[in-house]
């Protein structure tokens, strides 16, 4: 099939020099998709994973439980392709209060990506329809603190943008100009919500081209784009809850992933964008239930090593329920979920530590903080900072 480019160029100036910035046609593309066998087979096998995954989420003791970590650990990833360097123990110390010497910008941008998801799947949850003016009002969460919070919270750019390069005249990539931002996002907006025929893999995997291209926000396009991503998947019944993230898929293929995005704005070659992005669904669901599987599995061992302790045992099982809840923590926070006395939760974290469950991480006296290492370890693979 005869593919070409999917948009056209629009001719402005800016700072004085002439510059082409690309503006895209709506969607969906023309000639239709052509997915082919082998691209059915790929939507086959990403679906039957994410049917996987909502299935293992529910034979955990408390699936809020794995959904708190793994929010946070897609925040992290999505935010380390920005830039920014935090880890998820950073993450999780900086959301204890009292905890000092956490990297502050980074780990804040991170933490408001936590805040913007939680803000968009609570409105859609309450019925609120997925549109532009969500998606405003998820990045106006999303930079509401730290860096970006002087670049237009929740509202479209009035300024031409562009990626790479020192200006629009030298960048590799210069989206359409500021006053078609708002015509091409109602544009989407329709699309993500056209009776059609399209899977819902499929439509966002288109979507979130069709928002990357249009780069709408002066900042934290690239998050909110990955961000639309789970967000179609929650609103289509893909997935009960957020807990698929393509984030890591795309650190680990950088390259592909832009070279991509432009063969399908130059070439039209859809096909090969979807066949990626479904190959990362099946690979990044595939792996979350394996890492449901041995949280499970830690669970049942460590919870075998609080067997037969007599009286102290109920509290220190208490203890230990709440260590799974927030897997690194004060001793306050401990007690107050725990329900129990200050001295017991104390007393009971010595237990644990001395099982080999949990960690001092402070080295302190005071303001102790307790970390279930292991938990941590099978949440972070793949989270390091770049």
């Amino acid at each position: 099939m005869q593919r070409v480019a999917t948009g056209h160029y629009e001719i402005t100036t800016t700072a004085g020099e002439s510059v082409r910035s690309f503006v895209p046609d709506p969607l969906p593309p023309h000639p239709s998709l052509d997915l082919g066998g082998q691209g059915q087979a790929l939507k086959d096998r990403a679906l039957l994973a994410c049917g996987r995954l909502d299935g293992v989420s529910a034979l955990l003791p408390d699936p809020e439980l794995f959904l708190y970590a793994y929010v946070r650990r897609e925040a992290l990833l999505s935010s380390q392709i920005e830039g920014t360097q935090s880890s998820l123990s950073d993450l999780l110390l900086f959301e204890l209060e009292e905890a000092p010497g956490v990297p502050f910008d980074d780990v804040v941008e991170v933490s408001s990506y936590v805040a913007a998801l939680e803000h968009g799947l609570a409105r859609m949850a309450s019925g609120f329809p997925l549109s532009s003016r969500l998606l405003r009002e998820i990045h106006e969460v999303l930079l509401a603190r730290g860096r970006g919070a002087d670049r237009m919270p929740g509202q479209f750019r009035r300024s031409q943008n562009w990626i790479g390069g020192t200006r629009p005249g030298n960048a590799r990539f210069v989206p359409p100009p500021p006053g078609l931002v708002e015509g091409c996002m109602a544009e989407l907006e329709r699309f993500i919500h056209a009776d059609d025929d399209l899977p819902v893999l499929v439509k966002a995997a288109l979507a979130h081209v069709q928002f990357e291209t249009i780069h709408p926000f002066l900042d934290g396009n690239g998050r909110l784009g990955r961000l639309l991503i789970v967000l179609m998947l929650v609103d289509g019944g893909i997935l009960r809850q957020p807990l698929l993230y393509l984030s890591l898929f795309f650190k680990q293929h950088r390259s592909r992933y832009y070279e991509l995005l432009d063969e399908v704005r130059q070439q039209g070659d859809w096909e090969a964008w979807i066949a990626f992005f479904l190959e990362g669904v099946e690979s990044t669901a595939a792996a979350a239930v394996d890492s449901a599987h041995r949280l499970l599995e830690l669970f049942r061992s460590d919870e075998m090593k609080l067997t037969g302790l007599g009286r102290s045992g109920t509290s220190l099982r208490q203890v230990y329920a709440s260590l799974r809840q927030r897997p690194l923590v004060g001793i306050p926070q401990l007690a107050a979920r725990a329900q129990v006395s200050f001295p017991t939760a104390a007393k009971a974290m010595e237990r644990l530590v001395a099982l080999g469950i949990a960690r001092e991480v402070t080295g302190g006296r005071r303001n102790r903080v307790f970390a279930y290492d292991a938990y941590i370890a099978i949440l972070g693979e793949g989270a390091e900072p770049l």
